[in-house]
Formats: C-alpha cells, sequence, structure tokens
C-alpha cells in the first residue's frame, strides 16, 4: 500500500516536472490522452480498484485498501457516489475488484482481492465472490457468497492486479515489487478448500498496481504508478504469450498513487483513478480509444 511511499512520490515529482519530449509517450496512439473527468470523494482517498459495470454503461465499482471501513462504492462517470455497500468481512489489504462468471451463468459476479502484502508476510490470498449488487438505495448491506483462499505455488508475494481472463474464466494475480513481475492463473471453476495460482508467465516491468482485461479478451491494461501499458492479440493468443511481447505505452496522465484501471463496458476506453494526497481529492481519468 504505501511502501516505498517516498520513492513514488519522488519518481512522480521528476515525472510531471520533465519536458514532453522526456516522457517516452508514443507519437501515435489507439487512445487520446486522459481527460480528468470529476473528483471522487474524500471517503476514497486510497482509492485501490476499479471496475465498470456491464448492464449500466458509465458506472464503476470502486474500493478502499487496506485498514479501510470493508465497503465498496458504486460511482458514475462524473465521479459521484451512488451508492456504499457494506460487506461483513474484514479489509485486511484490498487491492482490486473485478467481474466475472460464476455458479449461476445468468448472473454477473463481484470477486473481490484481499491480495495485498506488503511485507510478503501471509500465506494466502482471499478472493471474496458475491453476486453484483443492484443500485436500489445509497447504502445497503450484501452478503459474502463465496470466499476463495489462494495459494501461491512459488511462495509469499505482495501483489496488487486481479483480473479475469475471459477467454477462460480464470482468475489472474500479478505481482507487483519483482523485476520481472509474476503472473499467475488459478483454473476456473475455482472448486476445492485451497487454490492453487500456478506462475505462468514474468513479465519485464515492476510496480504493478492494477489490471484489465477486455470484455472479448483482446486487450489487456497493466498499470504501474507512472506507465501504462497496452496488448492486444489478434487471436485466442494465450494471455501468457500476449503479455511477454512487447507493449504499447499510452500516454499517461501523471497521478500522485494510481492503483486502479478499468475497461469501459461499451469498449470505448478505460478509466483510471488515484489515492488522494494529502487533502486533494483524486480525479476520475479517462482514456477515449481514437476513433
Amino acid at each position: 500500500m504505501h511502501r516505498l511511499a517516498l520513492i513514488t512520490f519522488c519518481a512522480f515529482v521528476a515525472f510531471t516536472c520533465s519536458p514532453p519530449g522526456h516522457r517516452d509517450e508514443p507519437p501515435n496512439s489507439l487512445f487520446e490522452r486522459g481527460t480528468r473527468l470529476g473528483k471522487v470523494d474524500m471517503k476514497l482517498r486510497e482509492a485501490s480498484g476499479l471496475v465498470a459495470i456491464i448492464a449500466n454503461p458509465g458506472m464503476l465499482w470502486t474500493h478502499n485498501d487496506g485498514k479501510n471501513p470493508s465497503e465498496i462504492f458504486l460511482i458514475d462517470d462524473e465521479a459521484k457516489i451512488r451508492m456504499t455497500c457494506k460487506l461483513r468481512v474484514k479489509n485486511r489489504d484490498w487491492e482490486d475488484i473485478t467481474l466475472g462468471k460464476g455458479p449461476d451463468s445468468s448472473r454477473n459476479y463481484i470477486y473481490l482481492g484481499e491480495i495485498g502484502d506488503n511485507l510478503s508476510s501471509y500465506s494466502t490470498k482471499i478472493i471474496y465472490r458475491f453476486e453484483e449488487p443492484v443500485a436500489d438505495a445509497e447504502v445497503k448491506e450484501i452478503e459474502v457468497a463465496d470466499t476463495l483462499i489462494i495459494v501461491l505455488e512459488d511462495g509469499n508475494r505482495d501483489t496488487e492486479a486481479l483480473m479475469i481472463d475471459p477467454l477462460t474464466n480464470d482468475l489472474i494475480i500479478v505481482s507487483k515489487w519483482e523485476t520481472p513481475v509474476r503472473l499467475y492463473r488459478v483454473a476456473y471453476p475455482f472448486e476445492g478448500d485451497t487454490l492453487i495460482g500456478r506462475k505462468t508467465a514474468e513479465i519485464n516491468m515492476t510496480e504493478v498496481t492494477a489490471g484489465s482485461i477486455s470484455r472479448d479478451g483482446k486487450e489487456v491494461l497493466l498499470r504501474s504508478y507512472n506507465a501504462i501499458h497496452y496488448w492486444r492479440r489478434a487471436d485466442n493468443t494465450p494471455l501468457e504469450q500476449l503479455i511477454t511481447s512487447e507493449p504499447m505505452r499510452i500516454p499517461y496522465v501523471p497521478e500522485f498513487q494510481g492503483e486502479a484501471i478499468a475497461w469501459d463496458a461499451t469498449g470505448k476506453g478505460f478509466y483510471t483513478l488515484s489515492e488522494a494526497r494529502n487533502d486533494r481529492r483524486a480525479h476520475l481519468i479517462f482514456y477515449k480509444r481514437v476513433e
């Protein structure tokens, strides 16, 4: 969560003060430079996960990371909180959130990742799964339907990126601090008391704080504090083969401590979100696809 915060801040200052030509931005991109939308409420001062709602384009689920209240928030595309959902589980270190299939194929399920581990001291990752709540109240309590216990096969790791591969429905977890980072795959349908995260790839980057895969499974985003990396597959190339190839760097709007990224449900672009900086609220930022 805040490990190496000073280093991260210094990197942020250096990045934002660099001349435009030194920012390693591609001259041509599939996406426009990010546009700042509304500012999120200070209730989301440590935002650390983001996913777009399928049924309601322009609406997103988000949450704070560790030691904050056990809540997820529904926000609109102006960053206003539309609903707060309270969960009866502990927020040890929630780091990411995604949507995917579950026991009932006709419904959408939220997968909430209790996967952070700054000191690499926890032997298990925990994923809370529950049906996506209906937006019918300002505040509501929801029950966690399933608790998935995951062990990474090569030991404890700090992780912050949680995704679902739509081509397989497998859970994908990416480590944060190594260089290269490690990609772990947890096979669907997640049966058994303890699930194993198999290391299936190494990716030549570090400080991965979030990830998102498009609904059709063809486009992948991974973000770090100072960059957004993008891949696209033209066929059913395995995710591991795709993501170990050279990515495209997306023109990046600097954020104080960016730990959230999500594709728009319509495929028209993607969103990012950061933690707040002191008393300055973070912006929801949208990167529109070039038409």
